[in-house]
């Protein structure tokens, strides 16, 4: 043969060389990839799984958040209402709070607004009108009235001997003694005053 036919003759034997090669290499690929694909599908299952779990956890904290949030709100907005009725000089702070606490909101920018009769006001001005509306809750003004006794402003002091802190249980009976004399000489004093 020639070197023509010889160069002739090998190229049909290369490219089929090649082409079984080829061919073999692309069943190797595939069956490759047909073992790692369930080893694949079930990674892409756990993966999946894991991210719905942290997914519900996130939501979970989120929800917690926002709870915690609300709490922390409603005991500042608590905290600062009963600080307010104690500076107008409220006595009965709780009993005041229940009662203003729902016409008390906080705005967008976090002030704190009362609703009432007269619109939207101020915290400090909504109380301020809550007070001057309801004196009720600010302490008594006068201290007589009917059915009280007038205490001699010498009945306090003077001679006496025993202190209030000293009478208990289990004194001698001289002390005790003196105790019942002075109870009974105040009692007489102001009985004897009117």
């Amino acid at each position: 043969m020639s070197e023509e036919t010889k160069g002739m003759g090998e190229v049909p034997e290369t490219d089929e060389r090649r082409a079984v090669i080829r061919q073999v290499i692309e069943e190797f690929i595939n069956l490759q990839k047909q073992n790692a694909e369930p080893a694949y599908k079930a990674e892409l299952m756990e993966e999946r799984r894991k991210r719905e779990e942290l997914e519900r956890r996130l939501n979970e904290l989120a929800e917690e958040n926002r709870r915690q949030r609300q709490l922390r709100e409603e005991a500042e907005k608590g905290a600062a209402i009963r600080a307010e009725l104690q500076r107008l000089g409220v006595s009965k702070v709780d009993l005041a709070f229940k009662v203003v606490k729902d016409d008390i909101y906080r705005t967008e920018d976090g002030r704190l607004m009362g609703r009432g009769e007269h619109g939207e006001l101020s915290l400090r001005e909504y109380l301020t009108r809550f007070v001057q509306e309801n004196p009720e809750f600010l302490p008594a003004r006068i201290g007589g009235g009917s059915g009280t006794v007038e205490i001699p402003r010498n009945a306090g002091a003077g001679t006496s001997s025993i202190e209030l802190e000293r009478i208990r249980p289990g004194m001698s009976r001289e002390e005790a003694e003196r105790a019942r004399e002075e109870i009974v000489r105040i009692a007489s004093q102001l009985l004897g005053s009117r």
